[in-house]
């Protein structure tokens, strides 16, 4: 029989991103683990209301979700370690301004520009409900159809209770098949 462990967030491990903002006229940057898909083209990214980020993308209405790999991950990590109330996060990453007025870390493979579409508020978070309006992706990290190849662009994950950031795994099966055989 199954132990009842109480109600725990069991969602993990998640896609690592840093979430770009301009706050007061400047980009900010913030590690972020708690996101989720909303549909096709809408994501949910929510943050604790504390996060100075957040003033940015209620001013602006736009945001990034900027991807995190590897070799992006140690600045990464710096983004989480200190907030923009305290210290200049401006020039931690190189960047450029998306179509949308967001700022796109030039180092992350992939990054969708985003719109607000709402602000879901529970208790001691904002749960900011997106709008992908542009995805800028690296070229390497593309198909033949121009699709993204998540077997070359290996996506941190993270995983709440210990924060342990994890490498995606080998393919186990292909989806709409395995029910099949």
């Amino acid at each position: 029989m199954k132990k009842n462990i109480g109600p725990v967030l069991s969602l993990y491990p998640t896609p690592l991103v840093v979430i770009g903002a301009m706050v007061n006229e400047k980009p900010n940057w913030v590690l972020v683990g708690h996101l989720g898909i909303m549909g096709h083209n809408r994501l949910m990214v929510s943050l604790a209301k504390a996060h100075y980020t957040n003033q940015g993308i209620k001013a602006n209405g736009t945001l990034t979700v900027n991807i995190v790999d590897e070799a992006l991950l140690p600045k990464a990590d710096r983004s989480g370690c200190v907030s923009g109330a305290k210290a200049d996060k401006s020039r931690l990453f190189e960047y450029e301004m998306g179509e949308a007025g967001a700022p796109v870390i030039k180092a992350s493979p992939l990054t969708m520009e985003c719109t607000v579409t709402d602000n879901y508020e529970t208790e001691g978070f904002d749960n900011f409900i997106l709008k992908i309006e542009n995805t800028y992706a690296e070229p390497s990290v593309l198909n033949e159809n121009g699709k993204v190849n998540y077997h070359v662009l290996k996506p941190v994950l993270f995983e709440m209770p210990t924060y342990e950031y994890l490498r995606t795994g080998e393919v186990i099966g292909n989806c709409m098949k395995i029910g099949k055989e």
